[in-house]
């Protein structure tokens, strides 16, 4: 068919509606096969739609349109692909030496001869006055009152954000507790091994994958972190899927990072580096954010030194992460300077006690302090 229709694809059966938030090209352009052309924001995900061929395009919806899924937002010409713009038209060619002028038109009269020219008398007209030169003024920027603000309408994500963040602080018994744990022995890991690594792997060996593996370590150790509740009916979790939070141009989003438990350091390292740009360019899908039962949020990228993180529901708790500083601290009777990080460990208190969130806080922090636990499981 030479007209193909561009429509808004399936993005799950949760979501049938988005807001066409952004066009890639304009109307009447030619597009490429597989060339993004439009970003889709949706209350779970924002995604990009594609040409599923070549042509020329023309727009039927307008970037800021609420847009349902199966619509067709546009049309490409497919036949307009393949076809060559016509050759432009050639300039007229200049007349030859020996051709005659063209006669002239009757009601025009002939030029006077030379004598008459000069028998007529030609008053010069006087020259116009010189423009006066305009004052250097300094220009006045005015700032109308409705300038000083700029109101938009949320977009679909910011708003289930905003939804769920304020569900989990009216729901669930959320409760911080901190800590702080000494990074001294990851960063020397880090040191010793980076080069090998990165030769070995291609990526380079980050924070995270020590904090995730410290955090499935700290789940199996107190099973009542990795619950979770369905009204009156508590769900023990025996799997060990780990969102992680990635920071968007759109919102945060936070990627599940499945079966971390079987899951080497630099396979952790290497899907989050995916997840997390697929997340960042629009790519990431509804499958990528489901199912997590734990998440780690890193404000410590941003130079945060403490926060209290706020639940992912359903999931029962969340560990931030935040900035290293050099701190004094007291270690066996002498003030030492050390690389520290703070922890908090936000919980649902009706799922979790106490004693428990404080235990699991506790293990991350050994499992940190002193990586070699996670080779013994202790």
């Amino acid at each position: 068919m030479p007209i193909l229709d561009v429509k808004i694809p399936p993005m799950g059966e949760s979501i049938s509606s988005g807001i066409l938030a952004k066009w890639h090209v304009k109307d009447g352009d030619t597009v490429k096969k597989d060339q993004p052309l439009f970003e889709l924001e949706t209350d779970k995900i924002t995604s990009e739609g594609t040409a599923a061929a070549a042509g020329r395009i023309t727009l039927k919806a307008a970037a800021g349109d609420e847009v349902d899924i199966g619509q067709v937002v546009a049309q490409i010409d497919t036949e307009a692909a393949s076809a060559t713009a016509a050759p432009a038209p050639s300039p007229a060619a200049p007349p030859a030496k020996n051709e005659a002028p063209p006669p002239a038109s009757a009601a025009t009269p002939p030029p006077p001869k030379p004598e008459a020219r000069a028998q007529t008398p030609q008053p010069a007209a006087p020259p116009p006055p010189a423009a006066a030169p305009l004052p250097m003024v300094a220009p006045k920027i005015s700032v109308s009152p409705g300038g000083r603000q700029t109101r938009r309408k949320l977009t679909p994500l910011r708003q289930r954000i905003a939804e769920r963040l304020v569900a989990a602080q009216h729901e669930a018994a959320m409760l911080t507790t901190f800590n702080e744990a000494d990074m001294s022995a990851v960063i020397g890991f880090r040191t010793r091994y980076q080069d090998d690594f990165v030769k070995k792997n291609g990526i380079k060996l980050g924070f995270m994958s020590f904090f995730v593996k410290a955090v499935v370590h700290a789940l199996k150790e107190v099973p009542a972190v990795n619950a979770q509740l369905d009204g009156d009916t508590l769900i023990e979790n025996n799997y060990y899927d780990v969102g992680v939070a990635v920071s968007t141009e759109r919102g945060l989003m936070v990627p599940v990072i499945r079966d971390c438990d079987t899951l080497g350091m630099a396979a952790i390292e290497k899907t989050i580096a995916e997840v997390a740009a697929r997340a960042r360019d629009g790519k990431i899908t509804l499958a990528d954010l489901e199912g997590g039962v734990f998440t780690i949020t890193n404000g410590g990228i941003f130079g945060s030194l403490l926060s209290t993180p706020i639940i992912n529901p359903p999931q029962s708790a969340i560990l931030g992460l935040h900035a290293i500083q050099d701190r004094p601290i007291a270690v066996n009777g002498q003030v030492v300077i050390r690389p520290m990080m703070y922890l908090a460990l936000s919980y649902d208190h009706r799922i979790v006690d106490g004693r428990e969130a404080v235990t699991f806080l506790v293990k991350v922090k050994q499992a940190i302090e002193d990586p070699a636990r996670l080779l013994l499981g202790m």
